[in-house]
């Protein structure tokens, strides 16, 4: 047996205040009485009455009501099966993993604010929505190919920091063309690529790479991470020690946001740009404006367990205890 509403229980705790209202109401009752019959009296003007009876009702009272509330948690045992089809979208969500993520002018950092932005995006879905991870720097790689597991995703993102890549840098070209990859064979819908980055592109031609993405009907919704005016890199070193990043020449390095790259490759793609800012990181903009609305894939039908509601059975029980309450007379039977 399962209970499809089993918080019901919790109604339970007004059980003994049923008991301690009955009480209080016969004590009352004989106090009134006391009030304006003599003390020698009130035994002969009680003779009719029946104590046992009087508690006969209060129990039936509260087994109704314990009925009531077994109704109301929803008891489910027997189940017959259902043919669901489910529609989702396609979701590969891109994150740069280079050193420039680990600035600080969005906190904790770049990279895990996107984390934790990328995991409030995982509550939005439905159980039908695919969800894939990328992660790039120097190089792509797949990390999570689009699935349901939404937990398994979850830890390959825990995973992801900016020893993830081997190779150093920012090719952002190759991030797309390792998503458009990863859509191949996939059932026709839209397929969104959401690519969070701060927009420094070392390497490759991004805009290019963005034009082919196209060309496979592929939409890129970028979120630009980071401030326009930038801050310092701040990285550990090998004893443990935090300092700022330094070039070939021993200059520190500074981080800026890219949005004007950002933008272009969103433009071109039939996608859209959004700017984390703050608490409002931008994913919620894009899943509820954007991702929302594209079109979805068919998955393939399952068949559902469903189980049968017998709330019927303590309801009825209910009613029945409540309709023996009140065929009960606190009278004695002469």
């Amino acid at each position: 047996m399962t209970f499809g509403n089993p918080q019901a229980w919790a109604l339970l705790w007004l059980l003994p205040l049923i008991a301690v209202a009955s009480h209080l109401f016969y004590e009352h009752r004989c106090k009134v009485m006391a009030r304006f019959v003599q003390e020698h009296l009130i035994d002969e003007l009680a003779q009719g009455f029946s104590l046992k009876l009087y508690r006969l009702k209060a129990l039936l009272v509260m087994a109704a009501f314990l009925f009531m509330v077994a109704a109301l948690s929803r008891p489910q045992w027997g189940y017959h099966e259902r043919p669901v089809k489910r529609h989702g979208l396609d979701i590969m969500v891109v994150i740069d993993v280079s050193k420039s993520m680990l600035t600080r002018d969005v906190l904790p950092s770049r990279l895990e604010r996107t984390k934790l932005a990328v995991k409030d995006l995982v509550m939005k879905l439905n159980g039908s929505d695919h969800i894939g991870l990328i992660a790039f720097a120097g190089n792509a790689m797949v990390m999570c190919p689009l699935t349901y597991d939404y937990n398994g995703f979850l830890l390959s993102l825990d995973d992801l920091g900016t020893d993830s890549i081997p190779r150093g840098g920012t090719d952002m070209s190759q991030a797309i063309d390792e998503a458009v990859k990863a859509y191949q064979n996939r059932p026709d819908s839209d397929k969104a690529v959401v690519l969070v980055t701060d927009g420094e592109d070392q390497e490759g031609d991004a805009l290019q790479a963005a034009r082919r993405a196209r060309e496979k009907g592929v939409k890129v919704f970028t979120v630009g991470v980071g401030t326009r005016e930038g801050d310092l890199i701040q990285v550990t070193n090998a004893d443990g020690q935090t300092e700022f990043l330094k070039d070939g020449n021993g200059n520190v390095v500074k981080s800026h946001l890219n949005e004007n790259l950002l933008a272009q490759i969103a433009y071109i793609t039939g996608g859209a740009y959004v700017r984390s800012a703050g608490a409002q990181f931008g994913l919620d903009y894009l899943y509820d404006r954007q991702l929302s609305k594209l079109k979805k894939h068919d998955a393939q039908e399952k068949m559902a367990k469903l189980y049968d509601e017998r709330f019927q059975w303590p309801l009825t029980l209910a009613f029945m205890f409540l309709l023996a309450e009140t065929l009960v007379s606190r009278r004695k039977i002469a």
